[in-house]
């Protein structure tokens, strides 16, 4: 762990000392290498279950691949930042870097903590950076109003959580995942059990978000800048799948009778927000409703807790996160040229770009989950195991899926087929950059492809 933590530490003197001149490229070098270095972590033997480096931080196969993701999200989020970063103050830029870099440190200890109160504090620390970026560097004057949507939606759900792990450590005495998961489960019988149930798993819940506690998601995307989608769509979200994870292992006997409502919340919303997506005009508004449908998904497949269910959702939530991440960058590139997220005044792209159409192609397929991608996997195993639970499940989630298809293809012909609009003139080409940066997300989608028991490994 450490071998990570202290050079991502370190990268806050290298971003303030490097010269203005090198200060992009140092910063992508070093983000990068911290990169390269946590993939060691994927050397585990099956049967270890936890490997500490102290005891208040550790990782095991569940928090591994979201680590490895939040590492390697770092060097691609600085590589999308530049190109609109760049023209601005110098120490401007060293404190947009700086905010990234810290969100990654927050990050690292919130998936390493072994201690449940570390993990919430560190929850709650990624607010701040995230906050600071969309409202500073948003690009829209409703940037302020997204963010103290995004921070009152969190803020209001998390302080219920506190107040549960409040009472688990003083009826349980520890709050150490090491201790929790091998004791006996709690007594939950009466009614205060029930809310202290639901004061556990709703800080997670709108963190996913679960539909209709959603509304703050779609604002916080849009408004953002490229960085801020990507951290939001890729890493953030599933801060919230993981959290539900730890916790459901304490929760059992109530999780049987009180998961009923939020499976089938989170069932219905795969549909609703997927319609919502087919009347979409803006298209960072259009992934980002996307991503709701996706999280619902994983958020049923958690709520069931069978084994397949939890390997689904984990294996959905490292595909998504770098599919949307994927998406976002393609966005942004269109934005940078066009100035409009209005897919109707950006359409006919095919003809000026042709190779970014062939990423938005790809990038697209992997949306709508085409086998035999890993996004498929996880859907699959997902949906499987809520049939398995119950039947009727599959009407929702076929119907999820097709209409997932519906607007993926939708989201691409209208941005790329067509005819140029007139008012588009003088297009800049793409930039290598931008292709490096495609090729990084969907590199990582392809060796999950090859060597899936990376992410379902835990499961033996």
């Amino acid at each position: 762990m450490l071998k990570v933590l202290i050079p991502t530490i370190m990268l806050f003197p290298t971003i303030w000392m490097s010269s203005p001149k090198w200060l992009w490229t140092t910063a992508t070098m070093n983000s990068f290498l911290i990169a390269l270095i946590s993939l060691t972590w994927l050397k585990w033997t099956l049967d270890t279950g936890w490997t500490a480096s102290n005891t208040m931080l550790a990782t095991d196969l569940l928090s591994t691949p979201l680590l490895i993701l939040t590492c390697w999200l770092l060097p691609l989020m600085i590589l999308a930042s530049q190109n609109h970063v760049s023209p601005e103050p110098i120490n401007r830029q060293r404190i947009y870097i700086t905010l990234l870099t810290s969100l990654q440190t927050f990050l690292i200890l919130a998936f390493g903590a072994t201690e449940i109160i570390m993990f919430y504090i560190m929850f709650e620390a990624t607010l701040i950076p995230t906050l600071i970026i969309i409202t500073r560097w948003g690009n829209q004057t409703e940037r302020l109003s997204a963010g103290v949507y995004f921070l009152f939606y969190t803020l209001a759900g998390s302080l219920p959580l506190l107040v549960a792990l409040l009472l688990l450590q003083h009826s349980s005495g520890t709050l150490s995942m090491l201790i929790i998961q091998h004791t006996e489960p709690l007594p939950l019988t009466t009614w205060a059990h029930k809310a202290w149930w639901a004061g556990c798993l709703i800080a997670f819940l709108v963190k996913m978000p679960l539909y209709g506690m959603h509304l703050w998601l779609p604002k916080a995307h849009v408004e953002a800048p490229v960085a801020g989608s990507m951290i939001l769509a890729a890493v953030l979200l599933k801060l919230g799948g993981y959290g539900m994870m730890r916790m459901m292992v304490m929760l059992d006997p109530l999780s049987k009778q009180l998961a009923y409502p939020f499976i089938v919340l989170a069932l219905w919303g795969i549909i609703m927000t997927g319609l919502v997506c087919l009347r979409q005009t803006d298209l960072k508004s259009l992934i980002a409703y996307s991503s709701v449908g996706h999280m619902g998904l994983v958020a049923g497949g958690i709520l069931i807790q069978t084994p397949w269910g939890f390997t689904g959702a984990i294996i959905l939530m490292i595909a998504h996160g770098l599919t949307s991440s994927a998406l976002f960058c393609l966005a942004n590139t269109s934005y940078e040229r066009t100035h409009s997220r209005t897919m109707i005044l950006a359409r006919g792209m095919q003809m000026a770009l042709p190779l970014a159409t062939a990423w938005w192609f790809i990038a697209n397929l992997a949306n709508l989950a085409l086998p035999p991608l890993p996004n498929l996997m996880g859907e699959l195993m997902i949906i499987t195991a809520l049939f398995n639970w119950s039947p009727w499940t599959i009407v929702l989630t076929g119907a999820g899926t097709l209409i997932t298809a519906n607007y993926s293809l939708y989201m691409f012909i209208t941005s790329q087929r067509g005819v140029i609009p007139e008012h588009i003139t003088n297009l800049p080409p793409s930039h290598t950059r931008e292709h490096l940066l495609l090729t990084l997300h969907l590199i990582p989608v392809i060796l999950l492809l090859m060597k899936p028991e990376i992410t379902w490994g835990w499961c033996y």
